[in-house]
Order: C-alpha cells, then sequence, then structure tokens
C-alpha cells in the first residue's frame, strides 16, 4: 500500500469515527490523559508522528508505547477545525453511562459530586472537571442544556472526563447525598464540614443557584468574600469547595 493509500485510509477512519459519534481529544495532554485513565482510544492522528513520539517519551512514558502504536500520519486541518499547537488528535469511545451513573449513586462514596446547575460557559464546565478529577471528586454533573461532552469542554478539560464521572441529569435523578448549595445568603463555609457523600452545587456566575435546586438543597453554603466583589468564576467556586472538603488522600 503507498503512502497516499495509507493516509486516504487514515482520513476514512476518522471520518467514520466522528460519523459514530466518538469522543474527540484534542492535543497530546488530552489524548495522554484519556489513555492513562483507560480510554478506548481508536485512532490517533497527527502531521508529524514522529514528532508526538518523542513528545510522548518526553512527557508521559508511561503511555509511550500505546501512542506509538496508535499514531498515524494525516493532514490536520482538513480533519479539525482547529489544529491544536501539539500537532495530534485523537477518537475515543465515550466511557459506558450506566456505569458512570452506577458510580455515582453508589454509596458509601469516597468524594463528593460536583452539580452545575444550568452552566452556561463550555471552558468553565471543562475546567470544572479537571478540578474534578485533580481532586478525586467522584463525578461532574450538569443540569440543563449545555453538553458535558461538548468537544470544547473535553478540551478545557484536558481529556479528564475519562478520571471521573461526568454526565447530564436532573433534579430528579440526582445521586443520593445530602445536597450543599453554594449562595452568598448560606452559612460560612469555614464553619462546615463537607461529608464525603455530598452534592456540592453550584449555579451560574450570572444567575446563581435556580429556585428549583434552592428548594431542593439541605444546606446553603457561601464561600468568603469581600464586600462589592459581585462573584467567583465558576471553576474557582469549585476549587475553593474542593480544597476545604479535603481533597484526594495521600
Amino acid at each position: 500500500m503507498s503512502q497516499e493509500q495509507r493516509v486516504g485510509d487514515v482520513v476514512r477512519q476518522w471520518q467514520e469515527g466522528v460519523g459514530q459519534g466518538l469522543v474527540l481529544l484534542d492535543g497530546f495532554h488530552a489524548l495522554k490523559h484519556a489513555l492513562r485513565f483507560g480510554a478506548e482510544v481508536r485512532i490517533v492522528v497527527a502531521e508529524d508522528p514522529g514528532a508526538v513520539r518523542a513528545l510522548a517519551r518526553e512527557l508521559a512514558p508511561d503511555v509511550e508505547a500505546e501512542v506509538a502504536r496508535l499514531v498515524r500520519p494525516a493532514e490536520l486541518k482538513g480533519l479539525l477545525p482547529r489544529v491544536h499547537p501539539t500537532g495530534v488528535a485523537a477518537l475515543a469511545v465515550r466511557p459506558d453511562r450506566a456505569a458512570g451513573l452506577a458510580a455515582l449513586e453508589r454509596l458509601p462514596r469516597p468524594a463528593p459530586v460536583v452539580v452545575l446547575d444550568n452552566p452556561r460557559n463550555l471552558g468553565n464546565v471543562g475546567a470544572v472537571v479537571r478540578l474534578a478529577a485533580g481532586f478525586g471528586a467522584t463525578g461532574v454533573v450538569t443540569r440543563g442544556d449545555l453538553d458535558p461532552w461538548h468537544p470544547n469542554v473535553v478540551r478545557a478539560g484536558a481529556g479528564l472526563h475519562y478520571a471521573t464521572t461526568v454526565d447530564r441529569l436532573e433534579i430528579d435523578t440526582l445521586p443520593p447525598g445530602p445536597l450543599y448549595a453554594l449562595d452568598p445568603e448560606g452559612e460560612d463555609i469555614r464553619s462546615l464540614t463537607l461529608p464525603d457523600d455530598a452534592l456540592l452545587a453550584f449555579g451560574s456566575e450570572r444567575h446563581g443557584i435556580s429556585p428549583e435546586l434552592r428548594a431542593r438543597a439541605d444546606h446553603l453554603v457561601s464561600l468568603p468574600m469581600r464586600p462589592q466583589v459581585s462573584s467567583y468564576n465558576l471553576a474557582t467556586s469549585v476549587a475553593m469547595t474542593l480544597f476545604h472538603w479535603g481533597g484526594p488522600a495521600q
């Protein structure tokens, strides 16, 4: 098979994967994290596979062999709306939803679930997924019409959707556990101990927690904030709250 035929075959595989709804992993860090946390990666493409293998050798030797096995040459500009600076992209199977929901429902939980109430910014949701993965949170659940598996969310999350459970649910299907909703009128978080089985709910920066979720909350919690400062960024609020909870065991 000629080089041109091999490249054409890779392009066809990529297009088939996109048609099947596979998850786009945009850039080396997203690929690295997905592989580390057990993603089923179907295809990896790069304009310079040798450079990607060298990047894996330098930054992620634990997945170097897997990257070397998967990466194939292709013209990325014809496959992607924009090319990541690391010059690599991949397609992976989305984790089994039933298994993820079972992990959210399981009690006792070793760590809280983060609930995002009608978030609007894709990048912020991705940043929250990245935080949740780093803190070892059980999962990130969104309410509303935003897709937490949107390619821009996965990009901002650096592929760490595979390190935790990420799903979209409504109030009546939220996991069990006491719901702590972040609200300016709540009790100062510094006076509270957040349990491992908590649901930690965050509203949008503009509108805050919805009336429906506020009514469902067991506790209202506030973060310390200087007067006349209107709000924190969503990811910042999540980071402060998870840090107060305690983070991963050492």
